[in-house]
């Protein structure tokens, strides 16, 4: 099942890693399904998107589960506490308030945390604070000693703002606990995690700032080359991304060692992690930093046999490999090269396959499921930017309403369910249908449009109790 956990219902403005999530996992315990797949758990950009994160390691602090918080004893009843997580800045307050009241074993516990994850926790609060004292300007346009790092500049703010460091430490340490909480949940359940991680970071991020020399930017901290894909189909200049390229050169020379720190972090978050943009790990289209399109970038070559290989062997070391390979899903959608395949295929990782791709009347179409071959593949009615499978339907014209019917074998009267018996007759070893589906949902629903920031993106969100979902898991 794919939702993501701010679609999630309760109290507040946004689900949380509460009380809902935990009964979500039950039901799905219960119900026989065997993973719960989310959107990535990083805070959001400014449109809400957590595919633009000012952090990749970082989680939401939306999720943050207040109740729970109070119950435990690590904030004080408190009425500028009461709109949830909606200000985290004021949750964070609360739980540095709280602290020291902590029996010892806590403050013990936090401690040990902060250092284990010192590679990136540190430079993320530094850059929440700093933004949030810069009136949520970009990195670049901070005081230059700041911007740029300066040492004698970062010890005086880290000295003067040591408070406000350790509040958002805090928060990202109590979403840690809540998280794995539901870790211990879905074990119980039977139920695998499936997380998503974006191939690139934010140009306005934590890592950026504090790795510039990682990313294609100029000396003052302009993109010199950025991310996009070419023209296509579907967009006559392609499109463009904004966020910085990787300096691929440098990355080696540190034994890829931001990139493995990355990956590592989200593994230990999840069962299996979706890789987004998997092709830019055998090729990228790099476009030029002040361009308006992504007409005139050039593929470049990208180092993924020699990452995946190195993640292979720490994986292996560790006995974290899931049947010899890795617990990767490669969103492989799209113009896929040869190159491409090889790299999925040479690491043994499941490709994907959307069904509302697969009637275009070509007999050849990939996403048929007549052409799906072999286990290696995650089979989606469709994804959290795609229209639901209603919706879908509503806006085929006859002739491709036809097509379904012909591969379906009857009148298609519930789409998102018979999507689904396609998907589960593939020989595909996962099959993942959005809750919109399975509430035979419009597009009033819908999670996401691609290429648009207005709207309501990112929004929808369950209206009714987790528990009257009973009936219609069960089927129709």
């Amino acid at each position: 099942m794919l939702l993501h956990p701010t679609a999630l219902p309760g109290p507040g403005a946004s689900g949380t890693l509460g009380a809902a999530a935990h009964q979500w996992l039950e039901l799905l315990g219960r119900q026989g399904i065997g993973a719960w797949q989310l959107l990535p758990l990083a805070p959001t950009d400014g449109t809400g998107s957590p595919y633009s994160s000012p952090s990749g390691s970082a989680l939401n602090p939306a999720l943050l589960d207040r109740e729970r918080l109070l119950a435990d004893g690590w904030i004080d009843p408190d009425p500028t506490t009461q709109a949830s997580c909606a200000d985290p800045a004021t949750l964070a307050e609360a739980l540095l308030r709280a602290w020291p009241r902590q029996a010892p074993e806590r403050q013990q516990a936090f401690r040990r945390w902060r250092r284990r994850q010192r590679h990136w926790l540190r430079d993320h609060c530094r850059f929440v604070v700093l933004r949030r004292l810069h009136g949520g300007a970009p990195w670049w346009q901070w005081p230059p000693a700041l911007a740029r790092r300066q040492a004698s500049a970062l010890r005086r703010f880290d000295r003067v703002q040591a408070g406000a460091l350790e509040a958002e430490a805090l928060l990202q340490w109590q979403l840690q606990g809540q998280w794995q909480a539901l870790q211990r949940t879905a074990r119980l359940q039977g139920v695998q995690l499936i997380g998503d991680l974006p191939f690139y970071v934010a140009h306005d991020s934590a890592d950026v700032w504090a790795r510039p020399g990682l990313f294609s930017l100029g000396a003052s901290g302009t993109l010199q080359q950025q991310s996009g894909v070419p023209p296509d189909y579907f967009s006559a200049t392609g499109q463009l991304w904004g966020t910085p390229v990787y300096r691929w050169g440098l990355h080696l020379l540190t034994g890829f060692r931001w990139w493995l720190a990355r990956l590592e972090r989200q593994l230990a978050l999840f069962d299996r992690l979706r890789l987004d943009h998997f092709r830019a790990m055998q090729a990228y289209w790099s476009v030029p930093g002040a361009d308006t399109t992504a007409e005139h970038g050039r593929w470049r070559l990208s180092p993924g046999w020699l990452l995946l290989g190195l993640l292979w062997l720490r994986c292996l070391a560790t006995g974290q490999l899931q049947g010899g390979g890795l617990r990767l899903i490669a969103e492989d959608l799209g113009v896929i090269t040869p190159a491409v395949e090889a790299l999925r295929d040479g690491f043994r990782l499941s490709g994907m396959k959307i069904l509302q791709f697969a009637f275009d009347g070509d007999p050849a179409n990939p996403y048929l499921p007549a052409n799906i071959q072999g286990r290696r593949w995650v089979v989606y009615t469709g994804t959290h930017d795609n229209a639901t499978s209603l919706g879908w339907w509503q806006d085929l014209d006859a002739d491709a309403r036809g097509r379904v019917e012909a591969v379906v074998g009857a009148p298609v009267t519930a789409p998102g369910w018979q999507l689904l018996e396609l998907a589960l007759r593939s020989p595909a070893e996962l099959v993942i249908v959005p809750l919109q589906d399975l509430l035979e949902l419009g597009d009033e629903a819908r999670f996401n449009t691609p290429g648009t920031t207005g709207g309501h993106n990112w929004s929808w969100r369950l209206n009714q109790p987790i528990a009257s979902l009973e009936g219609p898991l069960l089927g129709y």
